[in-house]
This record gives structure tokens, C-alpha cells and sequence, in this order.
């Protein structure tokens, strides 16, 4: 069982040494994504819920490369700077995950990168052949 290690044309660059997503067993290991435009590479603005939309986009982006979908999230991390957005980010977060949820943790942090803030990490269900 191989590590393959798999860094997006069509998402957001990363802002650090690491992969945009590692599979290995059958299973995606998304790297957190941020409310980055991947067209200019840079935030969008609109404040937490267009972050948030941005985020949920770059992961279905990224997803999309590797052959899988929404659907195929079993379980994400969020991870809000104000923990006072839970509401509104959790009504998108329906919209882009449902119906068939998969399972989560939100918790408040001080500080993202870039300023942002929410990061979403995902691990996924990997198409047979993407390792």
C-alpha cells in the first residue's frame, strides 16, 4: 500500500511545505482549505460565509481532480476563529455535505493562516484506482 502524494492544478496552492492531499488505503487525506480564490490565489472577501463557500468550493475542486465528490467525505474538521459564525457557516455547510452527513468536528481556534477564518480538512473515500 503506497503513499501517493498529490499537490492540485485547479485548487488553491498551498501556503506551506505540505501536499494538497495524500492517499494511501483507499482513503483521501484533504489538507485544510481556506477561502482562497485559486484564479488569483489570494482570499476572497465577504467575511466568514464567503470563506466558508470558497473553502467548501476548493474542497469539491480538489475532490473533483482525484475522482471523488461530496459525497465521498466521511468525516471533516472545521475550524472557525469565532465560534459565533457556527450558525450561518453550519446552514452552508448543509447545502455542500447532505444530505447523507458525514462526521465532523467544529471547533474555535485563535488564529488561521492568512488571516481567515475558517479551514476545512477532509478525509474521503478514494476512487479504486487513486493509489
Amino acid at each position: 500500500m503506497d503513499k501517493v502524494c498529490f499537490k492540485t492544478a485547479k485548487g488553491p496552492a498551498a501556503v506551506g511545505p505540505y501536499s494538497t492531499a495524500t492517499i494511501c488505503g483507499g482513503t483521501i487525506y484533504l489538507s485544510g482549505m481556506i477561502g482562497i480564490d485559486p484564479a488569483v490565489q489570494k482570499p476572497v472577501e465577504g467575511g466568514t460565509l464567503a470563506q466558508a463557500k470558497q473553502a467548501f468550493e476548493n474542497v469539491k475542486t480538489v475532490l473533483a481532480e482525484l475522482g471523488a465528490t461530496m459525497e465521498d467525505v466521511l468525516k471533516t474538521t472545521v475550524y472557525l476563529t469565532d465560534i459565533g459564525e457556527f450558525a450561518a457557516v453550519n446552514a452552508l455547510y448543509a447545502e455542500y455535505f447532505g444530505p447523507d452527513y458525514p462526521a465532523r468536528t467544529c471547533v474555535e481556534v485563535s488564529k488561521l493562516p492568512m488571516g481567515l477564518a475558517i479551514e476545512v480538512e477532509c478525509i474521503a473515500r478514494a476512487p479504486q484506482d487513486a493509489d
